[in-house]
């Protein structure tokens, strides 16, 4: 699928026209599109195969005359099933365009967003830093929601002072919760980290063509959003490894404290069983075999001997 934008007076119009287009945005691409623009514009687009590659020769390239910067960017992060996939933004001729076989959620409300409130400028590295912009946003949203999802976790491991609470733990969901959140931050983390490369190799464009102080501005911007998300994100590993290890350490204790009661039971039932072994005996001379109080007597000495170890496992502190 193939959309084409141009700007007028500062906004981001769809238009049918790749003449002139702002930005081209190929999503999925037909092979037909990506030989009709290649020959409109006299360069070689990347394949899929060649946006997979993870060498930054392969990601961050000039050819032609024109800018290569493939990024890692999330989608479907609301589904909690995140898909992490290249995209790639090429500079050319005054012209932005971007290649991608997922669907990031900037890529819908940033066209819908620039149609109605001006950008600024009338060229393709407009659109760019534009889009950078939101593409920042969009991951400090991200993360602020994967911050959101940890916090009940939080407060149901370290602040449950009510009983109930406590029994109606549910440590599966809680690592589950865990799990999807360090997934997510993790692969944000990666998406910072190659738009940060990009960020970079573009400034150094911009330093060899002498761009204008806008652009400089706009990048020093984005450059330190990207190293205060990242921090954040950093904060929220260390957070979801400590909320981890607290999870782990809760079902390590219940389980301790479970196997601490059978272990108490069958001290505190090893007597009333010795007793009871004595005196099952079928030997011929035993002295209360015959005795008239044997019965109430051995059932006595079963009780004490089992309540004698629990009032001593009750003084100990030990239940």
């Amino acid at each position: 699928m193939k959309k084409l934008y141009h700007l007028h007076r500062g906004k981001l119009l769809e238009t049918g026209k790749t003449e002139g287009s702002a930005w081209i945005d190929l999503y999925s691409p037909s092979r037909e599109d990506e030989i009709e623009l290649e020959k409109l514009l006299g360069i070689e687009l990347p394949t899929r195969e060649d946006m997979e590659e993870i060498e930054i020769s392969s990601r961050l390239y000039e050819e032609d005359g024109a800018i290569f910067m493939t990024v890692q960017l999330p989608s479907a992060t609301e589904d909690n099933t995140t898909v992490m996939g290249p995209v790639t933004l090429v500079l050319v001729s005054n012209t932005l365009i971007t290649i991608r076989y997922h669907d990031p959620r900037t890529f819908t409300t940033f066209p819908a967003r620039a149609a109605r409130t001006p950008i600024g400028g009338e060229s393709g590295e407009t659109v760019f830093l534009a889009l950078l912009e939101a593409i920042v946003d969009r991951l400090a949203d991200i993360i602020e929601r994967a911050g959101y999802q940890v916090t009940p976790v939080s407060r149901s491991i370290f602040q449950a002072a009510d009983p109930r609470i406590t029994r109606n733990r549910n440590y599966k969901s809680f690592l589950e919760t865990i799990g999807r959140a360090g997934d997510l931050i993790s692969d944000i983390r990666d998406s910072l980290m190659t738009l940060d490369r990009a960020v970079g190799f573009y400034a150094q464009h911009i330093v060899r063509r002498e761009g204008t102080e806008d652009q400089r501005s706009r990048i020093k911007t984005i450059t330190r959003d990207l190293h205060s998300i990242g921090d954040h994100a950093g904060f929220l590993a260390s957070k979801i490894t400590l909320l981890l290890d607290a999870t782990l350490g809760m079902i390590s204790i219940e389980q301790n404290a479970i196997i601490k009661i059978f272990s108490v039971a069958a001290v505190i039932f090893l007597p009333p069983t010795l007793v009871a072994s004595i005196y099952g005996m079928n030997f011929e001379f035993m002295p209360e075999l015959n005795w008239q109080f044997g019965y109430p007597f051995a059932i006595s000495l079963m009780i004490l001997s089992a309540l004698l170890p629990y009032w001593f496992f009750k003084r100990k502190g030990w239940l």
